[in-house]
């Protein structure tokens, strides 16, 4: 090989390393206005200047180029340290649509189906129970609740996990027993997961929606692991991170991230507040699929463009057009009961069913999620528009006041 050659192929392989963004375009160009996009930049200095986030990064993509970006404030109260593009975030549930994501992927090749039973991976997950609660727990749930336990009357299944109407580990029952077999610092998920089959379910499987914050996707995660016979962090930086040039993202920030991984605060009465063991849904042995991951906006952006793309960016699919649809379709309707007026909710992602009955401002069919530290991001395809909001606190009101600050900007 020429020197020439040699030099050129190091230039490639180092460029293929290095994150990227979506094109660039003027807000114009894709029928957004810039002066109404500024009141995005607004929206965010209130919260910041009532001391409920440190900072925030945003970014807004049409038609696959991102038209807008701000960044403001800084990545920690104490140090000032400006936040930057490329800062880190914890994203916690916004782990589930990537899990979603690679589920969709088994099942186009045809090693999952959503119907499986959840045991058909995981034996252990075989004649589980339901709990029939007794008597609640005492204040603050101090003490558990007491219950005793009837037979499921079917299996829990694939779908069931993905559209959280599985009934594990979705409320106090089955999370006061999970907490009894709860994971060790150093297990993975092929050493846990089996042990959740034997805790209650909060109901019987699919007779209403209850959100399972960290279980019912792990079980997930392990069968994805199962079916594409690679440990999950390998599965997801092989098949979906670097084909979507997400460098930044994974389960645990390296030591060269660590500086840019944004302070996570809880607000309180005097103000913000530190949120301990921060990195607590992380780990470099549990690669947990209903929360874990950390990632720029930038990265984010990539994958939730790949979504609004139906299932490909850069030139590599992921998933078919037609996968995506049935992903982002209502398989759970809000009439449900524990759904939200308006909102559906389809495989890993809420789904925007009636956005004028539930006085939304996103479009119907619109969809994704949000994070418990406060990200939260949706694609619509009516608008060709992504969305992603980073911040380190959760203030539930700024998923609203960014949807409407964001939708407000489109003039054409």
């Amino acid at each position: 090989m020429g020197r020439i050659n040699r030099i050129f192929l190091v230039l490639l392989c180092a460029f293929s390393l290095m994150g990227a963004s979506l094109p660039a375009t003027k807000p114009e160009d894709v029928g957004l206005s810039s002066e109404r996009l500024q009141r995005i930049h607004a929206m965010v200095l209130h919260h910041m200047d009532l001391g409920e986030i440190t900072g925030a990064v945003v970014l807004v993509a049409r038609k696959g180029q991102v038209a807008y970006v701000d960044v403001q404030g800084t990545i920690d109260a104490e140090t000032k340290k400006p936040m930057t593009r490329d800062s880190l975030f914890r994203m916690a549930s916004m782990t589930k649509p990537v899990i979603g994501t690679a589920m969709m992927m088994m099942l186009e090749e045809g090693k999952i189906q959503l119907g499986d039973p959840v045991s058909k991976y995981i034996p252990e997950f075989k004649d589980m129970k339901v709990a029939i609660l007794q008597t609640p727990g005492g204040p603050g749930r101090g003490d558990p609740p007491k219950f005793y336990t009837v037979p499921a009357e079917r299996p829990i299944t694939i779908k069931d996990l993905m559209t959280h109407t599985s009934g594990l580990s979705s409320g106090p029952m089955g999370q006061s027993e999970a907490a009894k077999v709860r994971r060790q610092p150093t297990e993975t998920l092929a050493d846990y997961i089996p042990r959740l089959g034997s805790t209650p379910l909060e109901f019987q499987p699919g007779t209403r929606w209850m959100y399972s914050p960290s279980d019912g996707f792990d079980v997930l995660a392990r069968i994805v692991e199962i079916a594409s016979g690679m440990p999950l962090n390998v599965f997801l930086k092989q098949r979906i991170f670097d084909p979507l040039d997400m460098p930044e993202t994974s389960h645990y920030p390296t030591d060269a991230q660590m500086p840019r991984l944004v302070t996570a605060y809880q607000k309180t009465d005097k103000g913000l507040v530190k949120t301990q063991n921060s990195l607590s849904m992380s780990s470099k042995v549990y690669f947990a699929g209903g929360g874990g991951l950390i990632s720029t906006v930038d990265d984010y952006s990539h994958f939730a463009q790949m979504l609004a793309n139906g299932g490909e960016l850069y030139g590599r699919r992921l998933l078919s057009p037609r996968t995506v649809k049935l992903m982002s379709s209502v398989h759970i309707p809000y009439t449900l009961p524990g759904r939200t007026p308006g909102e559906g909710f389809g495989l890993s992602v809420r789904v925007m069913q009636d956005a004028v009955f539930g006085n939304h401002r996103v479009s119907d069919g619109s969809f994704g999620w949000s994070g418990a530290y406060g990200t939260h991001f949706w694609v619509d395809p009516k608008e060709e528009l992504v969305a992603v909001m980073m911040i380190q606190t959760p203030i539930r009101e700024m998923r609203p006041e960014f949807e409407n600050a964001v939708m407000q900007a489109i003039v054409k």
